[in-house]
């Protein structure tokens, strides 16, 4: 868009703080993106911004954030004309308990009143339809006031319209110039979610029927533009469909906050046929991590279809940068085992980097589950008797049911383990005294990585109390 840009580096009071190094990948990302010889040519400001300190330099601190200001108020003004016909393109969706659907956007040019006619189009060539604003507000520090009117320059947040969506243009009914629309990007991901059926459904819920989880979903699709949902076959389960996993997972984690209660499936990607082949959403994945880890890195993610695009050079520090792409569906799990094979030193971002050819089959897990023999409450004495088979996901004092995945198999296949079996008392053996043995802490796993570890034939169960896992059928 020729837009001049003021880079930021923050955090320069960290120890391990590399500013030379951060500008050199942010021109690196200018010219990879065709940015123009003065864009590459960018101001730069250092700064410690939970110090509140700023300046030129890193050696060249001010005591304030008054260089960063400067800066700020250095750039060029945003085009806009008053006198021009209205243009307030739509770029955010929000929603109030009290008046309704909102839309948020930046005034290009003219000025929008309260209850004055005006128009809405999604764009050049798209007949534009009669509407009108009821209430408007201008942002005001951290909040927003209503006012009666405003004008090109200004952010403004309305209500009224009852059908728009981000990328549609506000524009003046006798000289309509809409704006050529925002695109939306596709999901490439999606689950499914379902009332929860699970021996301990209704315990700690209290949103628990189809209903409940069909109305919150329509709610958050009101606003969530990039969130998709569709029926299926069962009036239990409904498809959901996402700009990836941490999209859809932040979904789930505030629905089970707000009291719902529900059972998710394994995440499958959103194939598409380009030019007549199979192709899959594929992932750029950047990993830092110290250089004696990076064999296991590099061989976990060959081994999951992914191809090197980077190596970079071995830092003082002795940290090492590699970036790979990688298939969406091959990134399930990766998180986990990357934190065990470097000790929880690796640094991992990824990034959607398009559709690919299909990158063929791979084998996600080599490891089966152990799986809850009964129903009951886990004991000390059951998992010291367990843990050998493998690691476990339950602790003493868990509730557990039949055929609930308790922790992964050390080998190939699914084992049955009673991890809620009790000593057997005789004249010699009482049942405060415990065996002479350490029980291992259980591995506590969040919602995403429990998503990411379930396979085709597995579902999570998420309460406000618990995320478990459990074999689907069984």
């Amino acid at each position: 868009m020729g837009h001049k840009v003021l880079v930021v580096v923050n955090k320069i009071d960290k120890p391990a703080a590399r500013p030379d190094y951060v500008v050199d990948k942010t021109f690196d990302l200018f010219v990879e993106l065709g940015a123009s010889d003065e864009q590459t040519d960018f101001p730069i400001v250092y700064s410690s911004a939970i110090n509140r300190v700023a300046g030129p330099e890193p050696d060249q601190i001010s005591d304030d954030m008054a260089p960063l200001l400067d800066c700020i108020l250095d750039l060029p003004k945003p085009e806009c004309d008053i006198n021009h016909p209205l243009q307030l393109q739509i770029s955010n969706i929000a929603s109030d308990a009290f008046i309704g659907r909102l839309g948020i956007g930046r005034i290009k040019s003219g000025t929008i009143k309260k209850n004055t006619a005006i128009a809405i189009s999604q764009g050049p060539g798209k007949a534009p339809k009669a509407c009108k604003v009821s209430e408007l507000f201008a942002f005001d520090a951290l909040g927003r006031k209503p006012v009666e009117e405003a004008s090109a320059g200004e952010i403004v947040v309305f209500s009224g319209i009852a059908d728009f969506n981000i990328g549609d243009t506000l524009v003046d009914p006798s000289d309509p110039r809409p704006l050529e629309p925002i695109m939306v990007e596709e999901p490439t991901m999606s689950i499914a979610m379902s009332v929860n059926k699970s021996p301990f459904a209704g315990r700690s819920g209290k949103l628990l029927t189809s209903r409940n989880i069909r109305d919150r979903l329509e709610k958050e699709i009101e606003t969530n533009v990039a969130l998709q949902v569709k029926e299926t076959g069962d009036s239990d389960t409904m498809q959901v469909f996402g700009r990836g996993l941490l999209h859809l997972t932040v979904l789930v984690e505030s629905m089970r906050r707000e009291g719902f209660e529900m059972m998710i499936g394994c995440p499958k990607v959103i194939e598409q046929e380009i030019d007549g082949k199979r192709c899959e959403p594929f992932e750029l994945v950047d990993v830092e991590l110290p250089e004696e880890y990076s064999g296991s890195v590099i061989d976990m993610l060959g081994m999951r279809k992914g191809s090197m695009l980077e190596m970079g050079s071995v830092s003082p520090e002795g940290i090492i940068s590699v970036q790979y792409e990688v298939p969406s569906r091959a990134m399930a799990g990766v998180k986990t085992r990357m934190m065990s094979a470097t000790r929880g030193l690796a640094v991992m971002t990824t990034t959607f980097a398009g559709y690919r050819p299909y990158a063929g089959e791979f084998d996600k897990r080599d490891r089966g589950n152990l799986l809850s023999h009964e129903s009951g409450t886990v004991t000390s004495h059951g998992i010291m008797k367990a843990q050998d088979r493998g690691s476990l996901f339950s602790g003493p004092g868990d509730d557990v049911y039949e055929n609930q995945i308790v922790g992964i198999h050390q080998r190939a296949g699914d084992l049955k383990v009673n991890i809620c079996r009790t000593k057997q008392l005789t004249n010699m053996r009482s049942a405060g005294k415990d065996d002479n043995t350490n029980v291992v802490p259980a591995q506590d796993l969040s919602l995403e990585e429990a998503v990411e570890y379930i396979e085709d034939d597995e579902f999570v169960e998420v309460t406000p109390a618990a995320i478990r896992m459990g074999k689907a059928g069984k």
